[in-house]
């Protein structure tokens, strides 16, 4: 596939550099999750030891995974990345499919997610911006789903509008602040980690008064977080392990959107590789260590029950009182911010790629003047609004009044095991390509080779089993999310203009 220019002749160009390439790997990783998701993982597993085991198993997972990516992205260094990996190995169904999830909820539902993260936060320095504060009141859609605007989600449409339209101004303005956010979220991340192990320290911790590996003494039971494993002994306990996985699992996806980018990687043979093993190996390390910082500081039930399960405030609320808070609460403001402009800046090129192919809207698939695909990236951001917008209702049948939620978040836990099947079908790639392409230019090959491949293959079908057997409507629906794609799939591709190559032919997809 070769990239697509505008009428003005103009294509994507390499500006990206290894800073650059590892910077967005990181700041597409760090968003919200690590500050809040131990809260959930610490009460499935009960203990200190397994809730960082949850951390380093999927560290694990993401270690393996970025090697093998490494590989397919110095090999194949082209916009769209990930969906081209995928459509050269399983075809252009399979592709468009994982461009379907993506456009429809994985990337956009994400951003949304992320968005109305850093409005909550935002929230510690003005009370005005709130779920409950409403410039447009719930109006109900059927007896489930509603649409609303409050000054919360106001906020986190902001946060979107203003992103997607400085990235459409050019890579370079993008890139200085993934770098810049990034670099300061990185940063407030280790000092929470350098004040939780230096300072925070103490014995009435989770880390001295509960039971690191045998959660049962800490008050556990399996029948108490999933009575339906009751009775199947150790293995609930694993498959109660790889449900705890799910809020790691969140916190380290997005590695994988530096390759949606790689036509505008310079030097891609070593930038990709290096900017994938770098960034995320020390997204891995920094995870495990805030978690450690978590056990120390805390003590087990505090992680457990932390306000609005805002973990690492809790941490520095105990550390520095209220000065701690609003510095966490900021520290998470750059981290969201940084994280939903990585989240734009590569997510429009999947959206290029699928337009090149003929598979997403035409016009996507032209750059502007200023060398980015603008039209992909602003039907993203537009898509990502909107998933801010819904609500999901429950009501108290005792008093007939309704709570709200916002929608996209039960998109997203219908999503991860889907989303979970295209990572493992990328690593599918690398073993298929060696057979398909065995004398294609490698500039990186895997090490121990098939080891990485083979360790990251066996965590993800065992996590995908287990999430469709504990949460078998959730898993289903979000399947059903991707495969409502075959239909829109067949209508595209008998409608669709493939795009002309450089020279006038016919893109060859």
């Amino acid at each position: 596939m070769s990239e697509r220019r505008d009428d003005a002749g103009t294509a994507p160009t390499r500006e990206l550099g290894l800073l650059d390439a590892t910077m967005i790997v990181m700041g597409s990783m760090i968003g919200s999750g690590v500050f809040i998701t131990s809260a959930e993982s610490s009460k499935l597993v009960g203990s200190p030891g397994w809730l960082l085991a949850a951390w380093a198993i999927v560290g694990l997972l993401t270690i393996c995974g970025s090697i093998c990516c490494a590989e397919l992205a110095a090999m194949t260094p082209k916009s769209g990345g990930q969906y081209v990996f995928i459509r050269e190995a399983y075809g252009r169904l399979i592709g468009f499919l994982f461009g379907w999830a993506t456009f429809l909820v994985v990337q956009t539902g994400t951003i949304a997610a992320v968005s109305v993260a850093f409005a909550k936060f935002l929230a510690v320095f003005a009370p005005i911006v709130s779920d409950k504060n409403y410039l447009v009141r719930p109006i109900h859609l059927g007896s489930h789903y509603a649409i609303a605007l409050s000054t919360q989600q106001l906020a986190a449409i902001c946060v979107i509008l203003t992103l997607t339209i400085t990235n459409t101004r050019g890579l370079d303005i993008g890139k200085w602040i993934q770098n810049v956010f990034t670099i300061g979220k990185t940063a407030a991340l280790a000092a929470l980690i350098v004040i939780g192990l230096g300072f925070g320290m103490n014995r009435s911790s989770a880390a001295w008064t509960s039971s690191w590996w045998n959660p049962a003494q800490n008050g556990w039971s399996a029948a108490s977080v999933a009575p339906e494993l009751v009775g199947l002994g150790s293995l609930a306990f694993v498959m109660i392990l790889g449900q705890a996985m799910i809020g790691p699992l969140f916190s380290q996806t997005a590695w994988n959107n530096v390759t949606f980018t790689g036509g505008e990687v310079r030097d891609p043979d070593r930038t990709l590789p290096r900017g994938l093993i770098l960034g995320c190996a020390a997204v891995v390390g920094l995870y495990l260590l805030a978690n450690l910082s978590y056990v120390v500081v805390l003590p087990l039930e505090a992680i457990q029950h932390a306000p609005q399960e805002r973990v690492a405030t809790a941490a520095m609320n105990a550390i520095l009182g209220g000065i701690g808070v609003k510095a966490m609460a900021a520290a998470i403001l750059v981290s969201t911010f940084g994280c939903v402009n990585g989240l734009i800046l590569a997510g429009g090129r999947v959206f290029y790629a699928m337009a090149w192919d003929g598979l997403f809207f035409k016009a996507a698939g032209a750059t502007n003047r200023k060398h980015v695909p603008a039209v992909a990236i602003v039907a993203g951001g537009i898509w990502s609004i909107l998933l801010t917008l819904p609500v999901v209702l429950t009501k108290n049948e005792a008093t007939g009044s309704y709570s709200y939620g916002n929608l996209y978040g039960q998109l997203l836990e219908y999503i991860i095991p889907a989303d979970l099947t295209f990572y493992a079908l990328m690593i599918g790639a690398l073993i298929i390509m060696r057979y398909k392409a065995p004398a294609a230019r490698r500039p990186f090959r895997v090490p121990l080779y098939p080891l990485p491949a083979i360790v990251y293959l066996a965590i993800a079908l065992f996590l995908i089993v287990d999430f469709l057997y504990l949460k078998p409507k959730t898993s289903g629906v979000g399947f059903a999310i991707v495969l409502s794609g075959v239909p829109v799939y067949l209508v595209w591709r008998a409608i669709g203009i493939r795009a002309p190559k450089i020279d006038g032919s016919e893109a060859v997809g």
